[in-house]
């Protein structure tokens, strides 16, 4: 069996992230193992600007942004494994993987870092009506597609849900050639930034029907068409105002879906809000001395988070292997009114450097609210905010002085609302 101190099972945005810290906290004896042909995961793919606002204060395409990360990894000479699925992953942090050249590898690790990211919700999850012809893509798979393969997917475009990818594959599209027809979304609200909204949609005259969905798929060999219809505040259709719009291809951006059939398999407790793990201050799961960060966590709307939460874990991993991390006691967080969950879950007092970020969505759209923070029955921040939306990540800061003047403190409320 094959020892190793650390060992990332991912390396796109948020597995090169953390190997990295680990590296720069004194870890050598390190593995990545990925199971696509290249370094540097979804980014490939994503080759519009935007990256790298906040790491390096430069307007990236995630291309660009990978390779930044690559060429370090490459200077330190970190071993990775490319090929390479994978398959489980145990209590003690014994890792099964297998690729072509070495077979069936087992692995023990003394660190493990989860980075294996999200895969996008399909068809089969919506039950929409109708044959199952051709032409129907999720949007991630139309922009592999388009931005790697070479192909058009399709000439007539509908998009359904209006998540970042599909919202930023209705201006890639547009720029192909293509007619894209609109962007439909089932909620009153996007799922998407607003930036993406002006730029990709706005920008182009790209109808956004919020509170609409698809009630038929039509076609049996290549989709030729759907219906929509107008849904109420409980999401049901409303009889009457069915429409049908022709178009040859149909995207799904529906959602995305932490990557954690190996968490569960660890036996890590895992969040039913976001779907991933639940995860302290220094990102360890329920298992000690296996972390979590990026997709794989939480979905993160800005690749800047994701590598800012990776470098803590990997900074967490590296204090693992060193026998310098610390529990000295938790704090609970709690989403309060109008939060839908925050990660992490809980906090070591004891483990906080200056401070500590808790992220989070809003259950809904808020207009003029504020964010409140509480330690028990103290409230401690009150801020104002024009607007918050489900489709925007938010954060709080909270400096280490909060908790050194609360040592009592058993609980964290953030929520919605006014004082």
């Amino acid at each position: 069996m094959l020892k190793k101190d650390l060992v990332i099972i991912g390396a796109g945005p948020a597995g090169l992230a953390a190997v990295l810290s680990a590296y720069n906290h004194g870890i050598r004896d390190i593995l990545i193992l990925e199971r696509e042909s290249f370094l540097g995961g979804i980014l490939n793919q994503c080759i519009h600007n935007g990256f790298g606002l906040h790491i390096f204060k430069a307007e990236l395409t995630g291309p660009e942004y990978a390779a930044r990360y690559i060429e370090k990894i490459h200077e330190a000479g970190i071993e990775y494994w490319l090929d390479t699925m994978v398959i489980d992953l145990s209590k003690t942090r014994k890792i099964t993987a297998m690729n072509e050249t070495r077979g069936v590898i087992e692995i023990q690790a003394k660190a493990v870092v989860l980075a294996m990211g999200c895969r996008e919700r399909t068809r089969g999850a919506l039950n929409i009506p109708g044959f199952r012809p051709s032409g129907i893509f999720s949007a991630g798979t139309a922009q592999k597609y388009v931005n790697i393969d070479g192909y058009l997917p399709g000439r007539e475009i509908v998009i359904l849900g209006s998540g970042d990818i599909g919202l930023i594959m209705a201006r890639r599209l547009t720029l192909e050639g293509a007619k894209v027809k609109m962007v439909l979304e089932i909620m009153p609200y996007s799922g998407g930034l607003k930036r993406n909204i002006v730029q990709c949609l706005d920008d182009y005259g790209i109808p956004l029907k919020l509170s609409h969905t698809i009630v038929n798929i039509h076609g049996k060999d290549r989709i030729t068409g759907i219906t929509y219809a107008k849904v109420d505040k409980n999401l049901e259709v409303i009889a009457g105002t069915e429409e049908y719009v022709s178009c040859d291809t149909l995207l799904l951006s529906v959602g995305l879906i932490p990557e954690n059939e190996l968490s569960r398999k660890a036996g890590v407790s895992i969040n039913k809000m976001t779907q991933g793990p639940l995860v302290a201050n220094n990102l360890e799961t329920s298992v000690p001395g296996v972390y979590a960060c990026g997709n794989v966590l939480h979905v993160h709307d800005l690749v800047d988070y994701v590598s800012e939460e990776a470098e803590e874990a990997g900074k967490s991993a590296a204090l693992h292997i060193l026998a310098k991390d610390r529990h000295d006691g938790m704090i609970k967080v709690q989403a309060g009114r109008g939060i839908r969950y925050t990660v992490p879950s809980a906090i070591d007092p004891e483990a906080i450097d200056k401070f500590v970020i808790i992220r989070f969505r809003v259950d809904n759209v808020y207009e003029r609210a504020s964010l409140m923070v509480r330690f028990d029955n103290d409230l401690v921040s009150n801020k104002e905010k024009r607007i918050l939306t489900p489709g925007e990540m938010e954060q709080v800061i909270l400096p280490k002085a909060w908790f050194t003047s609360r040592k009592d403190a058993e609980s964290i409320i953030i929520e919605v609302g006014k004082e």
